[in-house]
């Protein structure tokens, strides 16, 4: 079986520090993010995966070198400009038309759930295309939700798109997967054209009945999914980080990682040390980082050599001695 991870976003969420490292690139307890995604496929049966590449490559290279699991064989599509979701997958689509199905993967987020019983619900319901939806909506119904009727079929994408008939909904996780037949309906754009796959691809061919859609809702009990596209979002996949199925409690944190603090509200990357008289909570500081003596910080991260902050609560991100001053851009 085949896979793609889309991982050629600009991150301009997660503010400086995407300007550091690309966000699937950014470690969680000493992990990449991608090399979270990468254990998953492996662990359910995975052995070919292509990763897009844009905004600063090498550092998911490095990653995927450092970090990728034995017997799964990767290669990479370089975008000069960003294609989108939509076109991402469009490159790859010999490559994942191969594979029945294949999955596509958003690389931001830590993310795990019983793949291959997915697989086999997908094979069994005929469709073109599955959409894996946490079952738990946000306050405002239409943000970010996708919308289905009493047989699963996709009926609304957020509040870009509706058919009509909708009776449940959830939010996307970013899991696609792709029948081959799929690969034969995409939309007639020049090759390089940047466009997005729900509302450019799949929903044109919803309205004219030209393919079956359909989404697979997972309550809290069959899915674990982190996003990692903020800041926030980036303590939290670090300081209360899922409980995954295919790495071991002890492996979750890359070798040299380690986790400290009276609350455990502490990561320090490999080779990373704290000056004396330093004092962080719920923080996340990289690997080989030196914290200033008698630095003081709360909710941020320590990285390239400067703190950046994490949290918008008022009492968050405090700096004494040492603090640089920067703050994390969270849009």
């Amino acid at each position: 079986m085949r896979a793609m991870i889309l991982a050629a976003g600009l991150g301009t969420r997660m503010g400086p520090l995407s300007s550091l490292r690309a966000k699937p690139a950014l470690p969680v307890l000493g992990r990449p993010v991608i090399a979270w995604l990468l254990e998953l496929l492996a662990h359910h049966g995975v052995n070919e995966a292509a990763i897009n590449l844009h905004h600063l490559p090498r550092s998911i290279e490095n990653a995927v070198d450092r970090f990728a699991p034995s017997g799964l064989s990767v290669t990479y599509s370089r975008e000069v400009t960003p294609l989108g979701t939509g076109g991402g997958i469009a490159s790859q689509a010999d490559f994942l038309a191969q594979s029945e199905p294949a999955l596509v993967l958003a690389g931001d987020m830590v993310l795990d759930c019983d793949l291959k019983t997915l697989v086999a619900q997908h094979r069994e319901s005929g469709a073109d295309c599955t959409l894996v939806l946490q079952a738990k909506c946000r306050q405002n119904q239409h943000f970010g939700t996708l919308g289905i009727d009493a047989q699963g079929s996709l009926r609304r994408i957020a509040d870009r798109f509706d058919l009509g008939g909708e009776v449940r909904s959830g939010v996307f996780v970013g899991l696609r997967i792709l029948s081959p037949s799929l690969f034969r309906a995409l939309p007639d754009r020049a090759p390089g054209t940047a466009f997005e796959d729900l509302s450019d691809w799949w929903a044109p061919l919803l309205a004219a009945g030209k393919a079956k859609i359909r989404c697979q809702l997972l309550n809290p009990e069959q899915l674990q999914w982190q996003p990692v596209g903020t800041p926030a979002e980036y303590l939290t996949a670090n300081l209360s980080p899922p409980h995954v199925t295919f790495l071991a409690e002890a492996e979750r944190a890359a070798p040299g990682t380690l986790i400290q603090g009276e609350e455990r509200d502490l990561v320090l990357g490999a080779g990373a040390r704290l000056g004396q008289g330093s004092r962080l909570r719920r923080c996340v500081v990289w690997e080989k980082e030196t914290v200033p003596p008698n630095f003081h910080g709360q909710g941020g991260v320590f990285a390239d050599g400067n703190f950046y902050f994490g949290d918008t609560d008022p009492g968050d991100g405090v700096g004494q001695p040492g603090n640089p001053g920067k703050e994390s851009n969270d849009g």
